[in-house]
Order: structure tokens, then sequence, then C-alpha cells
């Protein structure tokens, strides 16, 4: 719950619980309905051979009623014991994720954009459970996780090509190997100046721009080492560094969390923007100046 302990605000430690356990509720709905409509591809794939639904251990009508079940649990709970803003993006993850990341996986590879927005909406939900809305600066945690996933899955996604065509799934991986390694290398970039955008929203202190971003470097190597290889080492390096990553990134914005009463405003934040721009101009007139002396 990154967005719940980033976010403005008195922790109640009930309503962490209920956050937690009702976003579980809808990620084990979204899960299930995933794994009963893929069932007839997950028997092809040695990773999903031996999921339930594949080994006939439980019905296609009970894995959808423990869908329904564990999904309505999960948004009534938030709606009743959270606020409803919390509960409508739940619900709408569900059905973002079951209802049209999972098909669209066997017609496109824009699957795994749709797929990144889905999970990037957690964070929001964190963040709305803590300050009863979604504010300007809680987007800013959503981009991370939404940028952060694509040298995650894509790594993982290369190992796992020859399954995913066999099941006649659309993934980078598969359709289009150059552009699987690039869009891994180009989105660890973008960590960067995320990152430093992080202080400008008031969420943390300069430090964690600086320390933030040596945990980014840390990670591009190995993006970079992807993109000009394409094989199979070098895409489990960079997946087992992503997983390092993110836990490091959430710690650090953590130990750099500034206090706040209320979240930044938009106009707030254009103006630390410009007033950043302003003492990075100072400083190089300031070097053109002894330059000149």
């Amino acid at each position: 719950m990154a967005g719940y302990a980033i976010a403005p605000g008195a922790t109640n430690v009930a309503t962490l619980l209920f956050t937690t356990l009702g976003t579980g509720l809808c990620i084990a709905s979204a899960n299930t309905f995933n794994q009963w409509v893929e069932s007839p591809y997950d028997a092809q794939m040695a990773r999903t051979r031996t999921r339930v639904l594949v080994k006939h251990s439980i019905s296609p009508l009970h894995a959808f009623s423990v869908g329904v079940l564990s999904g309505g649990a999960g948004v009534g709970m938030l709606l009743n014991y959270v606020n409803p803003t919390v509960a409508w993006l739940g619900l709408f993850n569900i059905i973002l994720y079951s209802g049209i990341y999972t098909p669209m996986k066997r017609y496109h590879i824009a699957n795994t954009w749709v797929g990144s927005v889905v999970g990037a909406i957690p964070p929001l939900m964190g963040w709305a459970a803590c300050t009863g809305s979604v504010d300007m600066p809680s987007y800013l945690l959503a981009l991370l996780m939404f940028a952060w996933q694509f040298p995650h899955f894509n790594s993982l996604a290369w190992n796992l090509r020859s399954d995913y065509a066999k099941a006649g799934y659309q993934m980078m991986s598969v359709t289009n190997p150059p552009l699987n390694s690039r869009v891994s290398l180009r989105y660890s970039l973008a960590l960067i100046p995320i990152s430093i955008a992080f202080p400008l929203c008031n969420l943390t202190s300069w430090w964690f721009a600086l320390d933030s971003n040596l945990v980014n470097l840390y990670m591009l190597v190995y993006a970079w080492k992807f993109h000009k290889s394409n094989d199979d080492k070098s895409a489990r390096s960079l997946f087992f560094s992503s997983l390092i990553h993110l836990p490091l990134i959430f710690a650090l914005m953590l130990i750099h969390k500034e206090s706040s009463d209320k979240p930044i405003t938009y106009e707030e934040f254009i103006n630390n923007c410009k007033s950043a721009l302003n003492y990075l101009k100072g400083i190089k007139e300031e070097k053109n100046e002894n330059l000149l002396e």
C-alpha cells in the first residue's frame, strides 16, 4: 500500500486493513476471471498447465462463482469501510483486467500497455483511501508503476515467448522482439524524470531524486544490456533487477517523505517546476560569469 503510505494525512489502521483486504479480494476476483477465460490456452503453456481449472480440480462454474463473490466482497468492503472512490477504482480494475486486458492478449501487443494501467491503479487506491480523493501527486505514483512494468514484464515475457507463441498470445516478445527490448529500455529511462518529479510534488525531499536515480541507473544498465543482446541471460538479469528495484524505490520514498497536511495542487506543482528551472538557470549564468572573469 505504497499509495497510502506516501499520501499526506494520519494513518488509520482500520482503514489501512480494510483497504488491503478489499484490494486483495479485487485482485483475486480479476485473476479468477482471467484464468476462467484463459483455461484452454493455459493448458498449452508449461508455466500454467498445472492451474486448477486446467487440471479440472474445480469446475468453470465454481471458478466463475469465486470471481463474482470475491469481487463483490472486495468492492463492497471498500465501499462500506473505506470510501466510494476506492471502491470504484477497484471495480474498474477488475473490469479492465478481466474484460479488456485478458481478451486483448490474443489480438494485439497493446495489451501490455493496458496491463500496465491495471498495475498502476492500486497506488491510486491506496492514496484515495488515505485522502478520500485522487489528487494530482497520486498520478505520479501511478506513472512510476506504469513505467516500471515494461522492463519487468517484457523481460519475463522474453523467456516465456515460446509458451506465449504456442498459446497464440500477441506479445511483443513473440511478434516483435527488438521492440520488446526497446520498450523496456525506454520506460527504464523514463523512470529517471519521474523520480525527479517527486520532490517537485512535495512528496519527498530532493535527496530522493538523487538516491532513487542511483537505483534507476542500476536497472537501466540491465535494460541497456537486454536491448543490445536480446538473449535469455540479459532478460533474466533485467527481470531480477526489476524485483530489487521497486521495493528499493518505495523504501527510499518513505525514508525521504516530506510531511504535509494536504496534497499539492497542479498550480503549486507548476510553480515548483518554474522555481527549479530558475534555480538551474541561475547556476548556469553564474558559471558563465565566472568563465568571463
